[in-house]
């Protein structure tokens, strides 16, 4: 007989859990550390991956990093001091080395929303390079030739690739089309308003005529920050976001975003860690998988005006 396997909800087909009886002295706990729970883009993965873990019997003690590389090494050290089953991590900067020590004793860790070239670790992550190309693709299909992007910190591997799409998206263009970069320290709604006000202050010649803001935070915050500054969206300046988390829809003028699936990602995650797991308890090779799902662009009336966008040469 074969190995017993363990139906899923997306149909794969994923071991069952090891018996209980090798490993009884251990609490079926795995630990999950990400950037910013407040940012409701990990806010909806943690779910995905939270209802994963509990249909395979465990629970899932989790480490908001709070966007420091401290904090992260903390909760880090913390799970390998609680000898955790395994480790789901979102990581803020480069792989802190806790991950090194981690696996070293026998705790398997998979990335999230971080793609990995390593053939020896799991990773699943969006491929944010499209997703930055998808969205100023969008914005020059609509006429646009004077673009920002506004993000950061650029020490994230998100913000680096979706500035990279961003600016292979408008390489063709040449000296027709100006791409502005604004970075910010933090991914947040204020960091957005304070964006929105440097661009304000721009003379109306300088100004970009539409902005792809990293995330759906910043994105809001810069809704806020123009439109009460007397600005329309999208006839003055339009708008793309990144996530496509709830509150972009919901926005006071509808937000076009770059939508990331966010539950598969995170049932994704979780999965390839439990199947990890298992091959370890029975002491067989895993096969480590890279995972990357692909972005949709959402076109919503911040990006779009119902005759048609923005005319040529803007």
């Amino acid at each position: 007989m074969g190995e017993p396997r363990a139906a899923t909800a997306d149909g794969l087909d994923l071991p069952a859990a090891p018996p209980r009886s090798r490993r009884s002295a251990r609490a079926r706990v795995l630990g999950l550390a990400v950037m910013d729970l407040a940012n409701p883009f990990f806010a909806d993965v943690l779910h995905a991956m939270a209802d994963a873990a509990a249909d395979a019997g465990y629970a899932v003690r989790m480490g908001d990093s709070g966007g420091d590389v401290e904090h992260e090494a903390a909760h880090l050290r913390t799970f390998e001091q609680q000898r955790l089953h395994g480790v789901l991590l979102a990581p803020i900067g480069e792989i802190p080395e806790q991950v090194g020590r981690l696996r070293s004793r026998g705790i398997p860790v998979v990335l999230v929303d971080r793609a990995s070239d390593d053939p020896g670790s799991c990773s699943v992550a969006v491929d944010d390079v499209e997703g930055g190309r998808l969205a100023v693709a969008h914005l020059t299909d609509q006429g646009h030739r004077r673009i920002a992007f506004v993000g950061g910190p650029g020490s994230l591997h998100q913000v680096r690739d979706r500035l990279l799409g961003a600016k292979l998206a408008s390489a063709g263009y040449g000296d027709q089309l100006r791409l502005r970069t604004v970075l910010t320290t933090v991914l947040d709604v204020a960091a957005g308003r304070k964006a929105a006000a440097g661009l304000v202050a721009l003379p109306p010649q300088e100004r970009p005529t539409a902005v792809f803001a990293a995330n759906d935070l910043l994105a809001i915050g810069l809704l806020q920050g123009l439109v009460g500054a007397g600005l329309r969206v999208p006839e003055d300046i339009a708008l793309v976001g990144y996530d496509d988390v709830n509150l972009a829809a919901a926005a006071a003028v509808p937000l076009s975003s770059v939508r990331q699936p966010r539950a598969q990602l995170g049932r994704r995650a979780t999965e390839l860690l439990l199947a990890e797991m298992v091959d370890a308890a029975r002491g067989v090779p895993h096969r480590h998988q890279q995972v990357r799902f692909v972005p949709e662009l959402v076109v919503r009336a911040s990006s779009t005006t119902e005759t048609g966008g923005a005319g040529p040469g803007r």
